[in-house]
């Protein structure tokens, strides 16, 4: 194995090769996934105990989405003090006071990644629609910039660029279900924002619908626009040390 890799460096002089800033990058993907994993437990969470207190009380009126925030918890929580004794209540005090450190230890990661974000790249956060959590996501889902050479790799990556599907006089193109989803997903949430709040892409979004485009299908357009604006920020930036 070791020999056929060897032959492969060879053969392959344009490899990606170790990189000095990759550790920053590996760091702001562990957060950015633990982030992730410690949403997707606290939803769980959220679930169980909706479920019981539905259970409880199927009077009690808990707000969809609710659950995440303090006040209601804690309103959640004032109702299961003065409730008897019972298994259940005793394992929905306990859902809630899981759900309170999970909101606390979310809450910190938030803070960090924000931080991280300004330090790697603040101008990444100058892009409209492009929030803190939104821009680590990138940040960590891209890594060194250098491994791509131009924006096109960059697109092709993210699963943004279009799939040539032509066949004989018909000319088209298909959508590209690969690449990295989760960056592609990213540049959806920022594309979203922006057709939202951002008067230009609004406008973009409209003309693209005027040439006969479904919603969906034009709220798509804006992101290989995106991800060039995204590698020309990247690229612009200092190297980092």
């Amino acid at each position: 194995d070791a020999l056929a890799i060897a032959r492969v460096a060879v053969r392959e002089p344009g490899l990606s090769r170790p990189r000095a800033d990759e550790e920053i990058y590996r760091d702001m993907k562990l957060l950015v996934d633990h982030r992730d994993d410690l949403v997707d437990e606290r939803r769980r969470m959220q679930q169980r105990l909706r479920w019981h207190l539905h259970q409880l009380d199927p009077s009690l009126v808990v707000a969809l989405r609710m659950l995440g925030r303090t006040n209601h918890l804690e309103r959640v929580g004032r109702w299961l003090a003065r409730q008897p004794e019972a298994v259940q209540v005793r394992i929905a005090r306990e859902l809630v006071t899981r759900c309170r450190s999970m909101n606390k230890t979310i809450s910190e990661l938030d803070q960090e990644l924000e931080q991280r974000t300004d330090q790697i790249a603040p101008e990444l956060l100058e892009v409209p629609g492009c929030g803190p959590l939104t821009a680590a996501k990138l940040l960590a889902e891209i890594g060194p910039l250098d491994r791509f050479k131009t924006d096109a790799q960059l697109a092709r990556h993210s699963g943004v660029a279009p799939l040539q599907a032509s066949s004989g006089k018909v000319q088209r193109h298909r959508l590209d279900r690969g690449g990295n989803r989760q960056l592609n997903a990213a540049l959806h949430r920022v594309a979203i924002t922006q057709a939202r709040h951002h008067p230009a892409a609004r406008a973009h979004l409209e003309r693209k619908q005027a040439e006969g485009k479904n919603r969906r299908d034009a709220t798509r357009c804006p992101k290989h626009t995106l991800v060039r604006v995204t590698f020309n920020t990247l690229k612009a930036r200092p190297a980092l040390t």
